[in-house]
């Protein structure tokens, strides 16, 4: 199953997603410059010559995304990234504040720890959102923070970083548009669209595309 929430892909940028008390985002933003979109790294896994690209769109606070990286990820991990077949790039979606909260300390976990961080969020989705209270979540999230290696004060300013939040936002908002995704867990392979699904379903895609 997909979570899909298509409202929320034309109205997040002006929503509050940054922490209670901060200053919201600009209004509803334009199409971000090249200078702004080079503000976002890519977060890509496997080999960059590999002849299958393979592209999810998840959110964070999704279960199914939560579902995907706990269940079959380590599969296709394991029998096509690491075996240089595919290179994979995970682009985040946020549904909400809390999501962007969760991507943004990722990032600063750094690029070499940035995809363990992910695998926490998801392993520990339920527990870290908790009640759904704000301080509660972020308090949570700096828990994972602390795992991470981060301390309270590179937490405390990369939540408040506004410039960095505005470009995600931004990118998120080009990407989605770009590849029509309405949802989440959504993957492009090789440039086609293709839903969530079970492990076997995605190993004959892949199969497919490397001519097996």
């Amino acid at each position: 199953m997909t979570h899909t929430r298509r409202d929320t892909f034309k109205t997040l940028a002006g929503a509050a997603l940054l922490m209670a008390g901060t200053p919201a985002l600009a209004q509803e933003t334009a199409a971000p410059t090249e200078g702004e979109m080079s503000k976002v790294v890519e977060m890509a896994l496997g080999a960059e010559d590999a002849p299958v690209t393979m592209i999810e769109y998840a959110s964070f606070t999704c279960p199914h995304c939560a579902n995907f990286h706990k269940n079959v990820f380590p599969d296709l991990k394991k029998d096509y990234i690491d075996t240089g077949k595919v290179r994979f790039i995970f682009r985040e979606v946020y549904f909400d504040r809390f999501g962007l909260w969760a991507g943004m300390l990722a990032r600063c976990a750094g690029e070499d720890k940035y995809f363990g961080f992910v695998d926490l969020l998801m392993r520990q989705q339920r527990e870290w959102l908790g009640g759904g209270e704000p301080a509660t979540i972020v308090a949570n999230l700096k828990k994972l923070g602390k795992i991470a290696g981060m301390d309270d004060d590179t937490m405390e300013a990369c939540l408040l970083d506004q410039e960095k939040a505005k470009a995600l936002v931004e990118e998120y908002q080009r990407t989605t548009t770009a590849d029509d995704i309405s949802g989440t867990p959504t993957f492009m392979i090789n440039g086609e669209q293709v839903p969530n699904q079970a492990y076997s379903g995605l190993k004959e895609i892949l199969d497919a595309k490397l001519g097996g």
